[in-house]
């Protein structure tokens, strides 16, 4: 019985990150606010290529990072957080850190 409640957690747990993954670039690519990120940034797998920001593969951000700088902006990059949820951000930042530089 513990081996089938540990495999039914495993798979519960894969399909929230998968979820997580999914919403992050959607949001990355159409729906963060006050503009999308794909719109100034490069991610191969988001299929972006803007300039205006670093390019995300190259740059291969953290986590923590993105979260930071999406809370409080850096340089032409406004602050996300008054136009995002907590739950959003994180789905982006979970979104580019893990497929940045692949």
């Amino acid at each position: 019985m513990k081996k089938y409640l540990v495999a039914a957690v495993s798979v519960f747990v894969v399909s929230i990150q998968a979820y997580a993954q999914e919403q992050g670039k959607e949001l990355f690519l159409t729906g963060a606010k006050p503009i999308a990120c794909a719109v100034c940034h490069t991610l191969a797998d988001a299929g972006s290529a803007g300039a205006i920001g670093p390019d995300l593969d190259e740059l291969k951000p953290g986590k923590e990072q993105i979260l930071k700088v999406m809370k409080e902006g850096m340089g032409a990059m406004p602050s996300f957080a008054q136009t995002m949820s907590d739950e959003e951000r994180d789905a982006v930042a979970t979104y580019v850190s893990s497929v940045a530089g692949q």
